[in-house]
């Protein structure tokens, strides 16, 4: 058995630094200036402070990790599996699933934390990127399945999609063994959440991600309007034919057609008719 890296690039390689980076700062302010290295707590995800206004945790979050072994492993995955996944999409449909995984697992623990399941509570922070991570493995184990994931530290192999299942059930039972309301709980249901909505994404998004899908919604909208105000305009043209006692030109789609058409009625003109 052979032991490759993926490349380090694009996007990958930005948020692998950038986590990083933090980290270091977050330590170094430790160390030497205790009380700005304080204000990281502000970035922190606390669910009774977005509902406050503090709406940019659902993003800044992702950013903090509360250990070394904590931001080793998922910058680890986030490399293992985020390169593949970036060499299929691109850079940018990479970034809008990374982030719509991370968003998307900051508000299920903000709604979890209210509903008090597991003894959780909206003043618990949450810190780390885990939910993004979830979602990237999901995402992997259904795109590349059956590709074989060799599961370090142990010397044994398994089909990606395997793997998925089995750390998606392990984070379930280890949320639902956790319910004495310590930050672990709140820490599962954010990874959990990332798990569940990087399914969504690739189950039921377009293949070329939310802009296909923003902008299909926004043709169709455009291209309705369009056609209502043919029809509009069709209508009062017509109004202004009858009143000097002309025939009908238009169908009622607001198509123009012929006057050897006109019994047609249908939006079948003939030729020289006017249709969009």
């Amino acid at each position: 058995m052979t032991l490759s890296f993926p490349p380090f690039y694009g996007a990958v390689k930005t948020l692998v630094l950038l986590n990083v980076g933090i980290y270091f700062l977050q330590l170094l302010l430790e160390a030497f200036a205790g009380k700005l290295a304080g204000y990281f707590g502000y970035l922190a995800l606390v669910p009774v402070a977005v509902t406050h206004g503090y709406i940019y945790q659902v993003v800044t979050y992702g950013f903090l990790h509360v250990s070394f072994w904590h931001i080793l492993f998922n910058m680890l995955a986030l490399w293992m599996f985020g390169a593949q996944l970036e060499s299929g999409w691109g850079k940018r449909q990479f970034y809008e699933f990374y982030f719509f995984c991370l968003i998307c697992a900051a508000l299920v623990t903000i709604v979890v934390s209210y509903t008090g399941i597991l003894g959780v509570s909206p003043g618990i922070p949450t810190e780390g990127a885990s939910g993004a991570i979830f979602g990237l493995i999901v995402a992997f184990g259904m795109l590349y399945g059956e590709q074989e994931v060799f599961m370090f530290p142990l010397p044994v192999s398994i089909k990606a999609k395997y793997m998925a299942i089995v750390l998606v059930l392990v984070e379930l039972a280890l949320a639902l063994g956790n319910s004495h309301g310590s930050g672990e709980s709140v820490a599962y249901s954010a990874h959990l959440g990332g798990a569940l909505f990087g399914w969504i994404y690739v189950r039921y998004f377009p293949r070329q991600g939310l802009r296909v899908l923003s902008s299909e919604r926004y043709y169709g909208v455009r291209n309705s309007y369009y056609k209502w105000k043919r029809r509009r305009a069709a209508k009062k043209f017509e109004v202004y034919m009858r009143k000097h006692d002309k025939s009908e030109y238009f169908d009622q789609y607001g198509n123009y057609k012929a006057p050897d058409d006109k019994e047609k009625g249908n939006g079948e003109g003939g030729r020289g008719g006017w249709v969009n």
